[in-house]
């Protein structure tokens, strides 16, 4: 909606396609027809007469026959962030960009509040939910930003050829999407467009320490070897571990900088402390130090870092304390849709009641199930695709209690939640860290998440009655 309006407004002849016809599709056109535009419903498959340019968004999958009819013709696909990148101005906002397959709104947002600290203007946008169109005209509120913090997806970026960021950072890269790429190897393909064109750094995840041929997943320094950047552009590591020169990382709780300072072979500047980042989970201080590196990129001085992170505070369904009942803490992850997500999410608790399933969108859970089976106190599996795990988890943790929820009325959240409160002790994390998308059973992760803190708070309500 946002490409069609700037593109008639700037006096090109517009045609919006939509394979639907229903309420939702026709509201929309009747939306733009009454603006000019050309509506088109029920075909998104033939190109239409005349075209020059198509603009699409992240709903097409590359193999759609529309861009098949339109490689044909000869005509360029270009997605809603090339757009945009193609629309600044001449004086324009430089780009911080993220992208990784977990981790990008948070490390976005972390990135505008050390940004702000420093007295900069600037809005996380993209991926995010704002528009970058509206953002590069300059709409309300977005007039006159000194930087911008943009999230963008492996969908955006694979139809963003020409995008050229300031900095950009891969967080990390595991499986995901694969029915929207067609490979794992697209997909990274699409994660390291971010590169492309960088003017100062490549910032990467330094703790991916496994060769691509072991693992099949690419090295996120590998996609910075591969691109081709601006003349004296750096890469930069970050790791939960000692930084090397030209890395950041963290020594004794200490967030520390050696690749922004004068001496990178000597000296390391201090940050912040790992105290002051919420929560102070592994994969999220690991966010915090890519969103360092890209600020200190920018120039940002050490104590905004520090004063940003502070200033901080994560959205919901991230790694939320709910409450804690009995001695048993409840922690929603409902955020965690896919395996790499869960297994960080698990790793940063010790002795786990874990809440998982929902829809698999093709994954495999041996690897997350083994690597946690050590932390699981016991299990509830529900949704869709809980065989899958429930499979995983005999080979892995037979061990492990299983309790698996067959029904997916509005009450199986709160059966689930009770069912992990039977199976934990004091001490214990029950978490929701589901592996899998929500769709079967819920809206969306933020339903699925707001159901478990309701479950869990009337838990506790009913605990405290009773006492």
């Amino acid at each position: 909606m946002p490409a069609a309006k700037v593109l008639h407004r700037l006096g090109a002849r517009v045609t919006a396609v939509n394979g639907g016809d229903g309420e939702g599709p026709r509201r929309q056109a009747a939306e733009l027809e009454a603006l000019g535009v050309g509506v088109r419903l029920g075909d998104d498959r033939t190109l239409p007469e005349g075209t020059e340019l198509v603009v699409t968004t992240p709903g097409f999958k590359p193999s759609s026959p529309l861009f098949r009819a339109a490689d044909e013709a000869g005509v360029p696909v270009w997605g809603d962030v090339e757009l945009a990148w193609r629309l600044r101005g001449p004086d324009a906002a430089p780009w911080l960009a993220v992208t990784g397959t977990n981790g990008k709104t948070t490390t976005v947002q972390m990135l505008a509040c050390i940004l702000r600290a420093a007295g900069l203007r600037t809005a996380a946008v993209g991926n995010i939910g704002v528009s970058l169109i509206d953002v590069v005209l300059e709409q309300e509120p977005y007039a006159g930003l000194d930087v911008l913090a943009v999230e963008l997806s492996s969908y955006q970026l694979h139809w963003a050829p020409s995008l050229r960021p300031h900095s950009g950072a891969v967080l990390n890269l595991a499986p995901d999407h694969l029915d929207w790429h067609g490979s794992m190897e697209a997909y990274a393909a699409a994660k390291g467009r971010i590169y492309e064109g960088n003017q100062v750094a490549c910032v990467y995840n330094a703790d991916d320490a496994q060769d691509t041929a072991d693992t099949g997943v690419p090295r996120t320094e590998d996609l910075v070897r591969a691109a081709d950047v601006v003349e004296g552009a750096r890469a930069i590591g970050f790791t939960l571990g000692t930084p090397a020169p030209s890395q950041l990382g963290v020594v004794e709780s200490v967030l520390v900088d050696r690749a922004f300072v004068a001496d990178r072979q000597q000296q390391a500047q201090e940050l912040a402390e790992t105290g002051d980042i919420t929560p102070a989970a592994p994969h999220n201080i690991a966010n915090a130090l890519a969103a360092a590196a890209l600020a200190r990129a920018f120039g940002v001085p050490p104590a905004a870092v520090r004063d940003g992170l502070r200033a901080f505070t994560p959205d919901a369904h991230r790694i939320t304390h709910v409450a804690e009942a009995g001695g048993i803490s409840y922690v929603d992850d409902s955020k965690a849709t896919n395996t790499h997500a869960a297994e960080a999410s698990l790793a940063a608790y010790e002795s786990i009641v874990w809440i998982a399933g929902g829809l698999a969108k093709g994954a495999t859970f041996d690897e997350l199930v083994a690597a946690s089976a050590p932390r699981l106190r016991g299990v509830v599996l529900m949704g869709a695709d809980r065989q899958l795990i429930a499979e995983a988890l005999a080979r892995h943790a037979p061990d492990v209690p299983v309790a698996d929820l067959e029904r997916t009325d509005t009450g199986a959240m709160a059966e689930a939640v009770r069912r992990a409160t039977s199976l934990a002790r004091p001490g214990d994390t029950v978490l929701l860290a589901p592996a899998c998308a929500s769709m079967d059973m819920f809206v969306n992760y933020n339903a699925r998440g707001d159901a478990f803190a309701e479950a869990v708070r009337a838990l506790a309500a009913e605990g405290s009655s009773q006492q």
